[in-house]
């Protein structure tokens, strides 16, 4: 490109200044008016080669999900324990929060996490469609083509996923999702989620001893014809069991504590404290404080020894009913706290098929192109002047020729 009118002759007073002189606003004006012709064609060029670049290069499209992670509200336990007679010991289990710092990281890093990215890569096929050999570069890949980014102000999830085609794109961002359901599945993430899962498998191991009790009962029975006993030892078993399932019932909240408190917390201290009484009865109903499981104390001289292998077994019963009755309350109130929190994650904005490219934007890139090539041409036009006066002036030669000597 000629750069003639940069190199055009000056006026005698231009020359007789010194390169050193102060600058003035229209002398760069003039300058830039001489040039303006190197200027329009190197912008316009560099406009042009912008338009072929913004064509050629292939159009990606941005698609993006929102979602709303679990809300970690205040357990509804206590306030129902409060109205459950024979449960009300366990409220302060129900009611403590397990907790965690930022739980909506928590989300963020498993959305992130090997296992969900190894899903969608073998659900989409991103391997072939990365063009990658192994696992860890297709991973590497889809990582640089999905965000997860967590909400500063309203804490939503918002996961966007770039590809060449746009409803490709919207399946990868809502399967995304739905692969984390899958994972969340199988993950106890809220603290209500812990509670459910401790108290179900409580619930399935007394279950499991009711029905052996109930079974060694009905043998018993079958093998003494015993089927009736007396009231008075019925209620004495009774209560005893009763007393025997809240020993059990306080021993497994006091083991839900240790969890996630220390010996000193309030709440396991007053935990012991009850259990503590609960044996100490127990052991007056039983005739001893060194085994609260013992033979309760019935007169042998009224109770045939069919009948006390009978009161026995209806004994195991009773407490094992007991102990379902109270387990099954805590279930069933950590169920409602799940459902409360919501396990897993709600959609908001379910990602559709994007009608405009996120990249490259045409109008801005051309535009910026063209700026930029201005304002170079305009410093190269400012700059080639100012080394022409300076080739002028004879001390400043001497200077310009000792540098280009150094050089050599």
């Amino acid at each position: 490109m000629k750069l003639d009118a940069i190199h055009e002759p000056i006026s005698e007073a231009e020359a007789s200044d010194s390169p050193s002189a102060d600058v003035h606003l229209l002398d760069v004006l003039i300058i830039l008016s001489r040039c303006r012709r190197f200027i329009g064609v190197f912008t316009l060029s560099a406009a042009l080669l912008a338009v072929i670049f913004v064509l050629v290069v292939p159009s990606n499209y941005t698609a993006t999900t929102t979602v709303m992670p679990p809300q970690q509200n205040t357990s509804m336990s206590s306030a129902l324990l409060g109205q459950l007679s024979g449960s009300s010991a366990l409220a302060s289990v129900a009611g403590a929060g397990l907790g965690l710092k930022n739980p909506n990281d928590v989300y963020v890093s498993l959305f992130q996490s090997r296992t969900i990215e190894d899903s969608m890569v073998q659900r989409f096929g991103l391997k072939d469609r990365y063009k990658k050999k192994r696992d860890s570069d297709a991973r590497s890949a889809f990582e640089k083509h999905t965000t997860v980014a967590l909400g500063a102000k309203d804490g939503l999830i918002r996961i966007s996923a770039t590809d060449g085609d746009p409803k490709e794109a919207a399946d990868i961002a809502n399967g995304y999702v739905e692969e984390f359901k899958k994972l969340s599945a199988t993950l106890a993430i809220s603290e209500a989620s812990r509670r459910r899962i401790f108290f179900e498998q409580q619930l399935l191991e007394a279950k499991e001893n009711l029905t052996t009790a109930e079974e060694t009962l009905k043998h018993t029975e079958q093998s003494t014809g015993v089927l009736q006993i007396d009231s008075q030892a019925r209620s004495l078993i009774e209560s005893a069991a009763n007393l025997r399932a809240q020993v059990v019932a306080k021993e497994v909240q006091l083991q839900g504590m240790r969890s996630y408190a220390t010996e000193d917390n309030p709440d396991v201290v007053t935990a012991e404290q009850q259990l503590a009484a609960l044996k100490a009865q127990l052991a007056k109903l039983a005739g001893t404080d060194q085994d609260s499981g013992a033979d309760f104390i019935v007169p042998k001289g009224k109770v045939p020894e069919a009948g006390m292998e009978y009161l026995r077994r209806l004994r195991d019963v009773k407490y094992y009913e007991t102990i379902s009755e109270l387990i099954a309350k805590q279930f069933e109130i950590a169920k409602l706290d799940e459902a409360r929190q919501g396990s897993i994650i709600q959609v908001v904005d379910v990602a559709v098929t994007p009608d405009k490219r996120s990249f490259p934007k045409r109008t801005v890139t051309i535009i910026l192109v063209a700026l930029i090539a201005f304002v170079v041409a305009c410093g190269w036009a400012i700059f080639a002047a100012g080394m022409q006066r300076m080739i002028k002036d004879p001390t400043e030669r001497q200077r310009i020729d000792a540098l280009r000597a150094t050089f050599r």
